[in-house]
């Protein structure tokens, strides 16, 4: 897998992180460097890990499954994408806005949660032979910018692009999972 691809599956993949930091930076009053580099850190931090957790169970079922792993794959990039788009355009409540995003146990909960598709692309690249620590740690420098920058957008201009981020990092997973199914 080339590098160019790797770098537009972490961008998929952090478009939920990126979301929700943008909506952190909203939420926080009187933002610091500090509040801003602890929601990346956790975001980038928790993206970079899933991938090898769920890259470790696929190369460890992959020699059950030899011959569906490319539907596998495919469904699971095809899965989270859909799943990305749906909750790109579905309303968000109130309550959603309203939380601490520097509480440490939310921040845990956030980072797990948005990290939760990395796990599955973790295992997605097991299956196609990809060695992972290098998407790994691409995926989580790339969502750890992102969610960077993604606070002080927050902090500057709202969460007014947040739905349709996340919906376009969702486009962007299905593409790849249709391009590792067509490709074999």
């Amino acid at each position: 897998m080339r590098t160019a691809e790797i770098i537009l599956i972490a961008l998929g993949l952090s478009m939920d992180a990126f979301a929700v930091s943008v909506t952190s930076g909203f939420s926080i009053k009187k933002l610091h460097i500090g509040h801003a580099l602890r929601i990346a850190l956790f975001f980038g931090g928790f993206q970079a890990l899933m991938p090898i957790l769920g890259w470790g169970f696929g190369a460890w079922i992959r020699e059950y499954i030899s011959g569906l792993d490319r539907w596998i794959a495919f469904g699971l990039l095809a899965a989270i994408g859909a799943k990305m788009i749906y909750e790109g355009f579905r309303a968000k409540g109130e309550d959603e806005k309203t939380a601490d995003p520097l509480n440490p146990v939310l921040l845990l909960f956030l980072a797990v949660a948005t990290s939760l598709d990395a796990l599955a692309v973790g295992i997605s690249l097991s299956f196609i032979k990809v060695s992972i620590i290098s998407p790994a740690i691409i995926i989580g420098v790339v969502t750890f910018l992102l969610s960077l920058c993604g606070v002080y957008i927050g902090d500057k201009m709202g969460h007014i692009f947040e739905n349709k981020i996340e919906a376009a990092g969702g486009l962007i997973l299905i593409v790849m999972g249709l391009k590792i199914f067509f490709s074999g």
